[in-house]
């Protein structure tokens, strides 16, 4: 059996009934270690940047700045299960690819623990040499009840929206629900990178790159701020 993943969590959670619980369940869990809990998004800041944070519990409704509202404010913010009483705020979180789960209050440790076991999925696997393991070119993909079979080296781009995939290869252009983050964990590290929050990209398409665009077969994708000097040092760009 492999071995679960210590994690590093946090609660950022104004509500203490709330806390009391989440403490409670997080004991349960012995790869779970709680290192803080907050009762302000704010008040969190130092430690996200001098603790290896690992999870976070945010509360939505939070004083000062609201919890969705503070995640944009983090540059790499570790994997985030949410914690509300208003389910309709679901939709608007599918722009963050950090977050995995969300939990409705009241909610129970059995959901509590269903959570936290997409965390475990979420956590890279062992890395094995060569010799053990050689790497997939292909997979298939379930769209609408029918297997596509997908050749990596065929794919153009992956584009996410909201939380929505749509795959462009060479053959056709497949869309289903997924995320960004997980699909790119099966894409082949050496040949695909992230230049947008939306986009991930084969490099050996890329045609030309013009302000913050990259064009691939006359489609043209935005260039994230973040992801520009990763772009060009991978595609060995000097000057910008």
């Amino acid at each position: 059996m492999k071995a679960l993943t210590h994690m590093k969590c946090i609660i950022i959670e104004d509500e203490i009934p709330a806390q009391r619980i989440l403490k409670s369940y997080i004991e349960k869990v012995s790869y779970l270690e709680l290192i803080g809990t907050f009762n302000a998004a704010l008040k969190a800041y130092d430690t996200l940047y001098s603790e290896d944070i690992d999870l976070i519990f945010l509360d939505i409704n939070l004083p000062d700045i609201s919890g969705l509202s503070f995640l944009r404010t983090l540059k790499n913010p570790p994997t985030i299960i949410m914690t509300t009483a208003y389910p309709d705020y679901a939709v608007e979180s599918f722009e963050f690819e950090t977050i995995i789960d969300y939990l409705v209050k009241p909610f129970s440790l059995e959901r509590f623990l269903k959570a936290i076991q997409k965390t475990q999925r979420q956590q890279p696997k062992t890395v094995v040499s060569e010799t053990e393991k050689t790497p997939s070119e292909t997979l298939f993909l379930n769209v609408d009840k029918t297997f596509h079979k997908i050749q990596f080296q065929d794919i153009f781009y992956v584009e996410s929206e909201r939380n929505y995939l749509t795959v462009v290869s060479k053959q056709q252009k497949l869309s289903f629900i997924g995320s960004l983050r997980t699909w790119k964990e099966k894409l082949p590290q050496q040949q695909f990178i992230q230049i947008h929050k939306s986009f991930v990209i084969n490099i050996k398409y890329v045609d030309k790159i013009t302000g913050n665009e990259v064009y691939i077969h006359d489609k043209r994708i935005p260039i994230g701020r973040t992801f520009k000097a990763t772009l060009f040092e991978v595609l060995e760009i000097h000057g910008k």
